[in-house]
């Protein structure tokens, strides 16, 4: 069989990846892609290296670490805190994902003559009629992470393997523990890996090389200031939580406005719209649509969101219109929205404007 690289985070998930395909015949060789350590030692959760090192000798594969720590820095940390800077609110994950673990691991992948690169993500790498390759939702749904991979290209995921798609999280656990791998019961990581304590703003504060956004006025939708905001690295579209002012009734953000340093608050029923603007796009199960053509998709404008029925429009190059059915609930710029079609294969996505 084909020699693959599996990337390996310390998880179970990336340990049964490895296990899975090693049972297939496949030759296998296991990666970790270091990509972020904090400045008292702690390892990222997506790199831990000592735990991916002890499940390639149980699984009984060679081991490898590559450093990647200025890639990420340069392409992931960087455009991450810029973007809350702007008043955004993005995903690294995206990003890391494309720039940093596909291309990192295809470089390695070559330089071990490994015709192949495997993750452990929850989705399937399929190839359509029409000769592209796209991914496929996961069996088990609300563990599907096709969201996170809209922006792998063609060349990626033609050398791609993701054989835990048709898998629940509870038949890896069982695989895991069947084969008497260490990390079987780890828990699973619910943060950003350079984030480990989930507190965006202070890692921003703590971390930012430029002077940030100063405190600033909250204001209604007509304008009016409602009282102090403490900067708008601190809030995103639809945060109700945590704003620090009490209005006398439920009150959420509904816009960041940079050019004048305000946060607008509203109610919930103001954060309904049934358009979105997106740049950034790329096309995976077709090629990418003329300007002016239209196609019917589902889309899904965060992670967590049920895909909706929509028509997707081309408005220029680089940049789509998705205009839902049924209006959606905060649409926040910087996080992406990914189109689907009825086979539950994504057909692209870009980063909402």
């Amino acid at each position: 069989m084909a020699k693959v690289i599996v990337g390996m985070s310390g998880g179970v998930d990336s340990a049964v990846c490895a296990y899975l395909l090693k049972a297939s015949g496949y030759d296998v060789i296991g990666v970790t892609l270091k990509t972020w350590v904090a400045a008292d030692g702690k390892e990222s959760r997506c790199c831990e290296i000592d735990d991916a090192r002890l499940v390639a000798d149980q699984i009984g594969i060679p081991y490898y670490a590559v450093n990647c720590i200025s890639e990420f820095q340069k392409c992931v940390i960087d455009p991450f805190v810029q973007a809350y800077i702007h008043g955004l609110t993005p995903n690294p994950c995206i990003g890391c994902n494309r720039y940093i673990k596909w291309d990192r691991m295809l470089d390695f992948a070559k330089s071990m003559q490994a015709e192949y690169i495997a993750t452990g993500h929850y989705a399937s790498v399929v190839r359509l009629e029409n000769g592209r390759y796209t991914v496929q939702q996961a069996d088990h749904i609300a563990k599907d992470q096709t969201y996170m991979l809209y922006k792998l290209s063609q060349e990626q995921l033609a050398h791609t393997l993701m054989p835990l798609g048709k898998l629940t999280k509870e038949q890896v656990r069982a695989i895991a523990v069947q084969a008497g791998i260490s990390v079987a019961q780890k828990p699973d990581s619910q943060e950003i890996c350079f984030v480990p304590e989930g507190n965006y703003a202070d890692y921003i504060e703590e971390n930012a090389e430029c002077d940030l956004p100063p405190e600033g006025n909250f204001v209604d939708e007509e304008g009016k200031v409602l009282g102090r905001h403490k900067g708008i690295i601190h809030y995103t579209v639809g945060q109700r939580k945590g704003l620090g002012i009490a209005l006398g009734e439920p009150a959420y953000v509904k816009e960041i406005r940079t050019e004048t340093n305000e946060v607008v608050l509203a109610p919930d029923s103001s954060l309904y719209s049934d358009t979105v603007v997106c740049g950034d796009v790329n096309f995976m199960s077709i090629a990418p649509l003329a300007v002016g053509e239209k196609i019917r998709c589902l889309a899904k404008i965060r992670y967590h969101h049920t895909p909706q029925s929509a028509e997707l429009e081309m408005l220029a190059e680089d940049t789509v219109q998705i205009r839902f059915d049924a209006p959606v609930r905060a649409v926040t710029p910087g996080q992406s929205a990914v189109f689907y079609d009825e086979d539950n294969c994504v057909v692209g996505g870009g980063v909402i404007k």
